[in-house]
């Protein structure tokens, strides 16, 4: 596969994962901590599901190649 176009794909999926985490935001699991001034954010569930849809996305592109 040529770069370029596998920087073109590697666009789309952070295009995606972008648009997903504007749009969805903050999932049930996600932990937030907040004690005055200051917010802990750990994303730990939105993680595990960009996780599970880049493994699937790269799994499918290796069979496509």
């Amino acid at each position: 596969m040529e770069f370029s176009k596998l920087f073109i794909m590697i666009g789309i999926i952070f295009l995606l994962i972008g648009f997903f985490m504007h749009f969805i935001g903050k999932l049930p699991g996600d932990i937030i901590i907040k004690k005055g001034n200051t917010t802990f954010y750990f994303p730990i569930v939105t993680s595990i599901v960009v996780s599970i849809t880049l493994s699937v996305i790269f799994y499918i592109f290796s069979k496509i190649r």
